[in-house]
């Protein structure tokens, strides 16, 4: 099995097949930065489809076994169904996944599923739409990502993770009503602590709500347990209701890193591989790809 230089084994791949987005969330590609004369990447440096499914090919004969399907947002991707397809065709691609706003989810679901897609993860950071409107920094309101889930849902990629960053002061008071309103269903809401991700989103420590006080914020509403990680290498710490009706995690990538027993590895829109999140320097896998014959097994 593919292996990172502290051992690591690498299971988990990060697919990014655009580097544009349809929300300017501050956190994120926070819009005084994601402007009008933003240079996003030429269509050229884009890794195509077929570069794509042969890279993760490689990969799941080295070991991985699980692909996400990640942006910028993902949907904004032309014929996305088309890559979700071949990426199906490939055996010991046991998990096949995609993380999105949601925002254009409810008419490409049925397509994405079709096409092969196991599951879904969604981004939605409240229920309360003017909180919301502020996140995604472009003033849409929660309605077409609540048709989306539900679309998704009725199309068979239920269960569906919903993310939501936890920022101090800006949506915390929110949290509970949205495990509240998913609790009892098939989903399952993530909390995140809000986390600098290199992008200049101007991150505090002290706008960090930490996963103890999540967890207690809930707790004191809608009474949780500890439970049992699904596996090694899961980010999430899953909390249960103790009245039966679901689960919810928090990822505490501040408070409480994870990095020891991470499995994930990014592969960039521009095809360069990184072994962490956070990391500012990838090894190019285009160039030497673009260099080398198809029939090759071999990307430099």
């Amino acid at each position: 099995m593919i292996s990172d230089l502290f051992g690591r084994p690498l299971r988990d791949l990060r697919i990014s097949v655009t580097d544009r987005c349809n929300f300017r969330c501050p956190y994120c590609m926070p819009a005084e930065i994601f402007g009008e004369a933003y240079q996003f990447l030429p269509k050229a440096e884009i890794l195509t489809f077929e570069e794509i499914a042969r890279l993760s090919r490689l990969f799941v004969e080295l070991g991985v076994n699980k692909l996400r399907i990640t942006g910028g947002e993902p949907l904004l991707r032309v014929d996305l169904p088309d890559l979700v397809q071949q990426l199906a065709e490939i055996p010991g691609a046991d998990d096949i996944t995609l993380t999105t706003n949601a925002y254009l989810l409810a008419q490409q679901a049925q397509p994405l599923k079709d096409a092969g897609l196991h599951r879904i993860t969604v981004s939605l950071d409240s229920l309360d739409d003017e909180v919301f409107k502020q996140m995604n920094g472009r003033g849409f309101g929660t309605r077409r990502v609540l048709d989306g889930i539900r679309r998704a849902a009725d199309c068979g990629l239920a269960p569906i993770k919903i993310n939501a960053v936890v920022q101090k002061g800006v949506n915390d008071h929110t949290i509970v009503e949205l495990a509240r309103h998913f609790k009892g269903t098939e989903h399952i809401v993530r909390f995140i602590e809000y986390m600098d991700v290199g992008n200049r989103n101007g991150w505090k420590l002290d706008e960090v709500v930490s996963a103890a006080e999540i967890v207690a914020m809930i707790d004191a509403e809608l009474p949780i347990e500890p439970a049992e990680a699904n596996y090694v290498g899961e980010v999430a710490r899953r909390w249960r209701y103790r009245d039966g009706e679901g689960e919810i995690g928090v990822i505490a990538s501040v408070t409480q890193p994870f990095c020891v027993d991470c499995t994930r590895a990014r592969l960039s829109t521009d095809g360069r591989l990184y072994t962490c999140l956070f990391a500012s320097d990838g090894v190019d896998l285009r160039g030497p790809m673009r260099m080398a014959p198809m029939t090759t097994n071999c990307v430099g």
